[in-house]
């Protein structure tokens, strides 16, 4: 008994050590936010003695179009997710509701592609945006962003989907219902776990995406936030206020999507009980 004691402190010692490990760094990020012109990396008392404050989160918002590229971002992320959610969704249900010739090599096929690394599909990739005149436009931008994560979110959800006991498509059928009605009444209200899941790493996969953003998007005005982080930072990159609260400012969008979707985290018995025996 005291053996087991031991072990428990032991490894929530060990547990407590690494979350001080990794949050000590964050903590200090936010705290040099709230020091006025840090044209240095300040020291730990510096930072642990400021005032808490939101003057270096105003200054930035207004410079350099910030409040520009954060709502290009939003934009163009927010519309990549739910596409790229959706789609997966539907292409998810047909594989595991439809039986079509070569279904099983056409998904071997999506799950291949995921393994190509981006730096080699994005030359074909822009010659294909570009033959469809689609260079510097969002809709160029969706096309690849929406494309690629339907590839991630048609795997994951196929999982899921096959867990839905068929008994309860039934009752959808011996009302008239087709498969739309299906998919809309059963398969979308007991995958909100999965969905949810899919949509943290949809949106937070998209928002932080600087290569693509920068190879279709020439145009200054439509730029997204990454781009204009990397541009901020090298505009100001001895004020580390200023750098640090614009990265706090980039990751808010991040985390308030994980606090709304945190409770639709996969979890197991999604479908208990909803078939009696």
């Amino acid at each position: 008994m005291k053996g087991n004691i031991f072990a428990k402190i032991i490894v929530y010692a060990f547990l407590i050590l690494g979350l001080v490990v990794f949050i000590t760094p964050f903590i200090y990020m936010v705290m040099t936010t709230f020091i006025g012109d840090a044209y240095s990396l300040p020291r730990p008392n510096e930072v642990f003695t400021a005032v808490p404050n939101l003057d270096n989160y105003e200054t930035v918002w207004n410079k350099n179009n910030f409040f520009r590229y954060f709502m290009n971002s939003l934009l163009v992320a927010g519309v990549a997710t739910v596409g790229s959610v959706f789609l997966g969704a539907l292409t998810a249900y047909s594989f595991v509701r439809f039986t079509f010739p070569g279904k099983e090599l056409l998904f071997r096929v999506f799950l291949f592609t995921m393994m190509i690394p981006l730096v080699l599909a994005i030359v074909p990739q822009f010659t294909v945006i570009k033959n469809l005149g689609l260079v510097n436009t969002y809709w160029g931008l969706w096309l690849l962003y929406i494309g690629g994560g339907v590839v991630g979110s048609t795997f994951f959800l196929r999982g899921f989907f096959e867990t839905v006991p068929k008994e309860l498509e039934e009752s959808i059928l011996m009302d008239g219902g087709g498969n739309w009605t299906i998919f809309r009444r059963i398969y979308l209200p007991l995958s909100k776990p999965a969905l949810g899941t899919m949509a943290i790493f949809a949106f937070s996969g998209t928002w932080d995406e600087y290569f693509v953003a920068l190879t279709i998007i020439k145009d200054e005005a439509m730029r997204t936030l990454p781009i204009a982080l990397m541009m901020f930072q090298g505009k100001y990159a001895s004020n580390w206020s200023w750098i640090f609260a614009a990265s706090i400012i980039a990751i808010l969008p991040v985390i308030i999507i994980y606090i709304v979707f945190q409770k639709k985290f996969v979890q197991s018995g999604h479908t208990d009980g909803a078939v009696k025996g």
